[in-house]
């Protein structure tokens, strides 16, 4: 499979995008937090280029082999705190919004609300709506896993 197009993105939303990204690594929220919320969002739509791109950043960012293969478990396993365990909840239940799903629910956001202040709720917000706008972008263009960009 190859991709149907090589970028969707002109000179505008390519500035529009580094403006909330600025935004979202302004808002006080550990980077690694930020890159499981990305990789996890990811997983769930099934984003091979996010993925994979989630991955090699949180390497970057010095997240270790065994946390990152068990993103996608990260309630059966002791390898996460309770803080990154309350921002996973709220990225699972923002990203799965189809078929009636409850999305996020008062439980959820109460729990992430004691681990975040509004500023940081706000970044990781802003982080799981991004991450899920180019999972849908590289769903539309068929991108593969594997590039840098």
């Amino acid at each position: 499979m190859e991709a149907r197009m090589k970028s969707v993105a002109n000179p505008d939303v390519i500035t529009a995008i580094q403006h909330l990204h600025k935004a979202i690594h302004a808002g006080g929220v550990d980077p690694l937090v930020l890159e499981l919320v990305h990789l996890r969002a990811s997983q769930i739509n099934g984003c091979s280029p996010c993925v994979f791109a989630g991955v090699q950043s949180a390497k970057k960012h010095g997240e270790t082999e065994e946390r990152l293969h068990n993103v996608i478990a990260w309630r059966e396993t002791p390898f996460f705190t309770e803080e990154e365990r309350a921002a996973l909840a709220l990225t699972e239940a923002a990203t799965r919004i189809q078929d009636n799903a409850p999305g996020v629910t008062d439980e959820i956001w109460d729990t992430a609300a004691t681990y975040f202040d509004e500023n940081q709720m706000s970044a990781i917000i802003l982080n799981i709506a991004i991450t899920n706008f180019f999972n849908r972008i590289n769903h539309t263009i068929q991108e593969q896993a594997g590039k840098a960009w």
